[in-house]
């Protein structure tokens, strides 16, 4: 990692697009392993580690930053990247390592004054003596010019392309690859067909709620029954009034749509409330007018 890389300007520059995913990894690191540890603590009653977030999230990023910076002198992310950090203040054109003053003055930056920003207010919110709401003001007002700063080395970096954070533009270090950069092989046949395949999801999620699935099982289903020796005797219709056509069930409060079937009332009146042009699902008869079974069928002739 801290070999020489030759001459500066024969180096491929970092573009913005790696810096900032370097930056996102990072972060998206440091909330794996706050997650994984805070894992460990379930068990415990519950707000055990409230008291002493800020010192232990410290902890855990000077332990990243032992692994990560002081002794490979790149993050995470950037180590994924191929990226690495060179101290830009180096009069040389080769590569040279992040001196001890500038890995401790970036562990002072980060981690440091993350720590002073969350602790700040727990410091000094209970305090009612005038230096400590001075002392508190000064802390706001310094985290405010500090994020102001910060906008703006954004919008540098934007232009130029170099120093993606203030903490780099101050301490002079700069992000550089650590082996040249190959050209990368792109298979567009797989792209291809990655887009096929999402624009044919986005085209059935646009046409599935259009489609009117339980008509559609309706129709199918009395397109499969067989229609035959249908009449609207007495005899016929007792027999269909042991269980309602849409359920399956023994009828409450039995109506009939016309058809020698009978429905429950709920099953038949919420369906039709739903489907303007629903038909029988057993021999495809539409509703011509609900009515409630005046036919009265002893129980005994039922439970026959």
């Amino acid at each position: 990692m801290a070999s020489s890389i030759g001459n500066e300007k024969s180096v491929n520059p970092v573009l913005r697009i790696s810096q900032l995913d370097a930056l996102e990894l990072n972060k998206a690191l440091e909330q794996l392993v706050w997650s994984q540890f805070t894992n460990c603590f379930h068990g415990f009653k519950p707000g055990v580690l409230a008291h002493f977030e800020p010192e232990v999230k410290a902890f855990l990023c000077l332990v990243l930053w032992k692994f990560t910076i002081y002794s490979n002198n790149a993050t995470v992310g950037q180590a994924i990247l191929n990226i690495q950090y060179k101290n830009n203040l180096s009069q040389t054109e080769k590569y040279q390592p992040l001196s001890k003053h500038q890995k401790l003055w970036y562990l002072i930056f980060t981690v440091g004054g993350r720590w002073l920003e969350e602790r700040c207010y727990d410091l000094f919110s209970n305090r009612q003596q005038q230096s400590f709401c001075k002392i508190k003001n000064y802390i706001s007002f310094g985290s405010g010019l500090l994020k102001l700063c910060g906008l703006l080395n954004f919008l540098i970096f934007l232009r130029k392309g170099t120093f993606a954070t203030l903490t780099e533009r101050i301490l002079g270090i700069r992000s550089v690859f650590c082996k040249p950069q190959s050209v990368r092989q792109v298979g567009f046949e797989y792209m291809n067909r990655e887009l096929l395949w999402h624009g044919f999801a986005e085209f059935l999620i646009y046409l599935l709620p259009l489609i009117n699935v339980q008509k559609l099982k309706l129709k199918i289903s009395s397109w499969c029954l067989p229609i035959t020796g249908l009449s609207n005797s007495e005899n016929t219709l007792a027999a269909h009034c042991r269980e309602c056509s849409l359920c399956g069930e023994w009828p409450t409060m039995p109506h009939t749509i016309g058809c020698p079937h009978v429905f429950c009332y709920y099953c038949v009146k919420s369906n039709f409330l739903f489907d303007m042009y629903f038909t029988c699902p057993k021999c495809g008869s539409e509703v011509h007018s609900l009515q409630p079974l005046k036919y009265k069928i002893e129980m005994t002739e039922l439970r026959v």
